[in-house]
Formats: C-alpha cells, sequence, structure tokens
C-alpha cells in the first residue's frame, strides 16, 4: 500500500472513531444536533489538512520535517457545573439549577523529543494551542462561549506505548451572553463579554495504532474575568473527558542524555505590580441603572518582594511580602456618605486607608523561561472597611524569564478559593544568590 492510500485509510479510520464519539452525545434535540454538525465540520476541515499540505511534490521534505512531532486531536466533554452563585442555583429565567454542560475540544499539538534540556526534565510534554466550544444548556442567559488557548500535556510516568499525564490549559473565552441589569439582569456569573479560561485536569492516553491515540480522563475547568468587570461569580465545571488523537507523522524518537547535577540556592525576587478593579456601588450614587450597574474602575498597584529557595530544575519554595494601594478600599463607604450629593469623589481616603500588606508563602513550577505561581496569603494590615474581602487569600499566576534576572507577569489575587478580587500585571527583577 503506498503513502497516499495509507493516508486515505487513516483518514477513514479516524473519522469511525469520531463516530463512536458522536454517538455518546445522544439525543436528537437541537441541542445535541448543534454540536454533532459541528464536530463533523471542524474534523473533515482538520483531516484534510495533510492531505492538502502534502499533496504537492515540491518541498516535501521541508514540508514533513516543519510538520513531524505535531497532531491534531478532538475532545469531548459532558460534565457538572458547581453551583457557586444564586444564578446556577436556580435564580434565572429558566427558574431551574443549571448543573450540566457539555463542550468540544480541538488541538493542533506539538510532541517534544528532548533536544531542550527542560523537554527530558518533564517527561517530554506535549503542548500546543486549542480552541474550546462550551455548551451551558441556558444560550439565551450564557450564550455559547468559544475559548482559544494554549495548553500542556506533561506525564507522571511514561510507558513503551501510553502515559498517565497531568494537563494545564489557559485562555480567552468571547461570545458570551454576559450581565445586564436590564436584559440579562439574572446573570451574575460572567460581568463580561469576555472571560479567561483555565482548565486543569489528568488524564490516561495510549497508542491504538501507528497513527491514532486514545486519551481518557477529568478536568476541572474555570471561566471568570478576574474581576475587571463585575458581576464576576464566575462559573466552575468538573467532567470526563474523551479524546481522539491523529498523529501527522511517524512517532518520534526522544532524546536522552546525562542531565547536570543542579546546585540549590537562595534568589530574592522584587516586583511591582498593577492592575484595574471594577466596583459596584451598593448605594445609588445620582446613577441610572445601565451606570449604576457598571460601576467605576479603581487603579490598585504594589510592591512584592520574595525570599526563594531554588530546591531544583522545577521547584522553587519561598516566602514574601506584598505591600497594596487599593484605591476601592473605602469607596463603599464614601458612596453611603455621599448619597445624594453632587459632591461625589470615590476615590477619597488617605494613604493609610488605601495601604494593605500581607504576607504569602509560595511555590512556583519551573518549566524552562516560565512558571505557574501558587501564594496562599494573608493580610495582616488593612483599615477595616464595608464590603470587606476575607483575611486569608490566594494568588495563582503565571510568570516569564525575559532574562535570567528580568521577568513579567500576570496573577490572580482571589478568595475562597472561587472568588476573582483583581488582577496583577507585573514585571520584576531577580538577584541569584551564591550557587556554589
Amino acid at each position: 500500500m503506498n503513502k497516499l492510500s495509507k493516508k486515505r485509510v487513516n483518514k477513514r479510520l479516524f473519522f469511525n472513531y469520531i463516530q463512536m464519539l458522536v454517538k455518546s452525545l445522544g439525543g436528537n434535540n437541537a441541542r445535541h444536533k448543534s454540536i454533532r454538525g459541528l464536530l463533523f465540520f471542524l474534523i473533515s476541515i482538520l483531516t484534510n489538512i495533510p492531505t492538502i499540505l502534502f499533496s504537492q511534490a515540491d518541498s516535501i521534505e521541508t514540508k514533513k520535517k516543519f510538520w513531524s512531532n505535531k497532531s491534531i486531536s478532538v475532545s469531548y466533554q459532558n460534565g457538572y457545573i458547581f453551583p457557586t452563585n444564586i444564578f446556577l442555583r436556580g435564580q434565572n429565567a429558566s427558574v431551574k439549577q443549571l448543573d450540566d454542560y457539555q463542550s468540544l475540544s480541538l488541538r493542533f499539538i506539538t510532541q517534544t523529543t528532548g533536544e531542550n534540556m527542560w523537554e527530558q526534565l518533564f517527561n517530554y510534554p506535549r503542548w500546543g494551542i486549542g480552541l474550546n466550544i462550551s455548551d451551558f444548556n441556558n444560550s439565551i442567559e450564557i450564550g455559547r462561549p468559544i475559548a482559544l488557548y494554549a495548553f500542556l500535556n506533561a506525564p507522571f510516568v511514561r510507558w513503551e506505548n501510553s502515559s498517565f499525564n497531568y494537563e494545564l490549559a489557559f485562555g480567552l473565552s468571547t461570545n458570551w451572553k454576559s450581565f445586564n441589569p436590564v436584559t440579562n439582569q439574572y446573570n451574575v456569573a460572567i460581568g463580561a463579554p469576555f472571560a479567561f479560561f483555565i482548565d486543569a485536569g489528568l488524564n490516561y492516553r495510549f497508542a491504538i495504532s501507528k497513527q491514532f491515540d486514545l486519551e481518557a480522563g477529568f478536568s476541572l475547568t474555570h471561566f471568570s474575568n478576574g474581576a475587571l468587570k463585575v458581576p464576576n461569580f464566575g462559573i466552575n465545571t468538573i467532567a470526563p473527558k474523551l479524546s481522539v488523537i491523529y498523529n501527522l507523522q511517524e512517532r518520534p524518537e526522544f532524546i536522552e542524555r546525562p542531565m547536570p547535577k543542579f546546585k540549590p540556592h537562595f534568589e530574592w525576587e522584587f516586583s511591582t505590580f498593577a492592575g484595574l478593579k471594577n466596583l459596584v456601588f451598593s448605594e445609588p450614587v445620582q446613577a441610572d441603572i445601565i451606570e449604576q450597574y457598571e460601576g467605576l474602575f479603581f487603579p490598585v498597584f504594589g510592591l512584592s518582594a520574595t525570599l526563594n529557595r531554588h530546591v531544583s530544575r522545577k521547584s522553587r519554595f519561598g516566602l514574601g511580602a506584598n505591600f497594596l494601594y487599593n484605591s476601592t478600599a473605602n469607596a463603599q463607604d464614601v458612596a453611603i456618605k455621599a448619597i445624594n450629593s453632587d459632591d461625589f469623589d470615590p476615590i477619597t481616603g488617605s494613604l493609610g486607608d488605601k495601604t494593605q500588606i500581607s504576607l504569602f508563602l509560595s511555590y512556583e513550577l519551573v518549566m524552562n523561561r516560565m512558571s505557574l505561581i501558587i501564594q496562599p496569603a494573608c493580610y495582616i494590615y488593612r483599615k477595616k472597611t464595608t464590603d470587606q474581602t476575607p483575611i486569608f487569600h490566594q494568588r495563582i499566576g503565571l510568570k516569564y524569564s525575559i532574562t535570567d534576572n528580568i521577568f513579567v507577569g500576570i496573577t490572580l489575587r482571589d478568595y475562597s478559593f472561587r472568588v476573582s478580587d483583581f488582577i496583577e500585571w507585573s514585571v520584576g527583577y531577580r538577584i541569584n544568590g551564591n550557587k556554589k
């Protein structure tokens, strides 16, 4: 059988697997039919990419090299929505709890081979970009959001034809029907037409042929705009995931080389950050209903200092302090005092009124120049105000090292592990300790 015939057979096999996947949707209602139709449309495009790319005789080796170690996948999920706010619990137009959803995800994947040290260190992970389409069974009030995201899928354990993996994804979603006090007043989950997409999960992947893999697992997904626009109680889901992967070329050989010894050392990190926080006033302040619920945007900014112990190539542990100027700190109190007053200045207040200091523990998962940061924190100084957030909070973010010393980052400050406070955009400088 020649190469062209093999590709045609593989394409037919891919469609057979997709048909099996589609049967899991079940039902003949409009919701399921729309997902099935979209699935077949997108699969027909993706499965024709290799034929289009490799149909020309000229530059075939160049194209083959470019597309080596690449694959495409289709994933389906049907799962549960956590009832974390009144909208999801049933205070909506349908007057029923929103507790189930389904999603379809398409991915373009690169398999690392060990050309760089970090690839071998993380057991030859896969990374790429994906497109996710979600259906929460309430398109009138929520919409059908579409997310574009980047992801990393790395093995805990790898065997000859299979692997047990963890997966992280981060992106941006749109096509929401967001909160509107007149036309969509119940949807307090999503306050803007966009939201961040965060996904984490576990899965088991195994090869079923030379070019096909199956992957089964589950993931937790979070949608939120980081309180850039309130209300923003977010949507959190959990669901099993089934994926079909089509490898565009033969499976690669992994490069393995001796790993240089790592010398643990201390590091100081100093950074400055800034962001915006949207605040909707609980009392009327000389505004109509639209202005009332659009609220005002307040600046937040500050400094952060962290002492880290870089214990391995993968991990940093540390502790630090955060100094924050939060201009929303007493804005509600000022608004209450200024009811029916034309002289309303929500940023009124002394430096002491708006300064907040917190301490935090820090963990970083270091992957080449990228880091995932997790920092449980608590406030040790702040003035008591109306509608104050809890003392204990979390900072979760991503950091990218431009050089060995200079880094930039994005961090979400939240509380109760599910409610966003605001987003910090940061730039910082690292002082490496003695590595001897």
